[in-house]
Parts: C-alpha cells; structure tokens; sequence
C-alpha cells in the first residue's frame, strides 16, 4: 500500500492549524487569552503547526529530497543517491493535486526530471527529458533520434560498477552529445532493445533513463504530461549503499548533469 507523503503533512498542517486558530478564537470571545491551562491536543497542535507549515511549504514550493532506488539513471545517479529536486524550476504547484498555480519555465532536453509515473501517479519516477513537445523521437540500434538527426556517441570505454550498481560493470560507457547537453549512457550491446519512433504531443516529454537497457522509460509506456512533472534534479547530498562501505563521501554535495 502507497503511502502518499505530501497528503499526510498537508492535512496534519491543516488540522494542528485548525485546532489552534479554534481554541484562539474561543479564548478571544471570552476575554481569557492567557489562559493558565491548555488542552493537550491544543498544546500539541500550537507546537508542531509552525514546524509543519514550514515543511510543508519547503517540500512543497522549493525543494524536495527524493532516494534513487534502482539503476535506471546509472552512470549519473547510482542506487542509494540521495537527491534534491528543484520544486520550481517549471513552475509553482500547489501539494497533493500537483495543479500548476505559477509558470516560471519549461523542461529542457537533457534535464533530469522527476515525475509521476503516468501509469501510477503515486510513483515517482525520475528519467531524462530527451524529446521535447512537437519532437519526433526516435531509438534504433542503440542511438537516439531527434526529428531525423542520430544524436551522436563518444565511446569511453567499459563501465565499472559499484556496490548494487556491480552487475553493470564491463557495460559500455558512452557520452550522448543531445543538443546544448552532454551526458554519459551505459549500453548493454548483447542485450536487444525496443525501437521505434514517436511523435510527442504538445504539453508531453519524452523521457529515458540513462542506462538505457535497463530502464523502463517512454519506450515501453509513452510520454509525460505537463501536470505529471514534479521537479528538477539538481544535486546528491548524501550517498549511502551499504553494499558499498556505507556512504561515498565523494559523491556528497556533487551537482547532477
């Protein structure tokens, strides 16, 4: 069962809030604001609607950490990153129904993107903006294709992976050069891979993982709508993978590309 978060601290600032405000009012009708003895629930809620109202609106309009479960964005993210997403980089939403209230930008190709997967919305999933809307993409023979141009790779040999990441070791590790945007793959050359070629509809992403042959991305489920997108991925700030000594201090602090 999904546990959803923002709802929960939403409704907890809203209902310690509430209660605060009510009690208020009532010792204001009878003239008795300093009264000597608080209910306990009055008490609780008056203590801990300042700390929610602050993280609610810190995870909600400004940044949010997010932990990388699995190895579909390896090289760039490995599993047990800790992350930061930017909440307004595309725009200010308000929590819970992710509805768009301030536009400030739009996606670039080659951001790193937070989203809620378009098949389960109470997943997050986090991919690489390659198609923008209008974009006609297309994947063959381990290449992408944007409007009919093959974004050309750069070979920089074998991979060699880390702690949960291990098993993609002797991968080859290649650099994308999109447009304005490079960035490192690993492509697994004896392993098949779906191709094919869509055209992204307006207010729609086209997004992949950077190990592009272990990543389910829009290959396999299509694009993402514009009121799916949650932030932009910007910085690691802590990193623990404990089939990696615990944390890697050098990942620490390390801006995401």
């Amino acid at each position: 069962m999904h546990f959803d978060f923002s709802a929960a601290l939403t409704l907890a600032t809203f209902l310690t809030g509430i209660i605060s405000a009510v009690y208020w009012l009532m010792q204001r009708s009878k003239n008795n604001l300093f009264s000597a003895k608080e209910p306990i629930l009055v008490e609780y809620s008056k203590s801990f609607f300042p700390v929610l109202l602050f993280v609610l609106v810190l995870r909600s309009f400004i940044v949010e950490p997010f932990r990388i479960p699995s190895s579909s964005m390896m090289p760039t993210l490995l599993i047990g990153d800790f992350i930061l997403v930017n909440k307004f980089s595309y725009g200010v939403r308000l929590p819970v129904v992710n509805t768009k209230i301030i536009d400030i930008g739009k996606p670039e190709r080659g951001d790193i993107m937070v989203f809620r997967y378009p098949k389960n919305p109470s997943l997050d999933y986090i991919k690489r903006v390659i198609g923008l809307p209008g974009d006609k993409v297309g994947y063959f023979d381990k290449h992408v294709y944007i409007n009919g141009q093959r974004i050309s790779q750069e070979p920089l040999g074998l991979y060699q992976g880390v702690g949960q990441g291990d098993n993609m070791t002797n991968s080859l590790l290649q650099r994308e050069l999109l447009p304005l945007q490079e960035h490192d793959i690993l492509i697994m050359s004896e392993r098949p891979s779906i191709e094919g070629e869509t055209i992204i509809p307006e207010g729609h992403y086209f997004m992949m993982g950077d190990n592009r042959d272990n990543s389910n991305d829009s290959r396999y489920w299509g694009t993402v709508p514009e009121e799916n997108i949650v932030g932009k991925a910007f910085m690691i700030w802590m990193n623990w993978d404990s089939s990696n000594q615990g944390v890697d201090w050098k990942r620490l602090g390390s801006t995401i590309h």
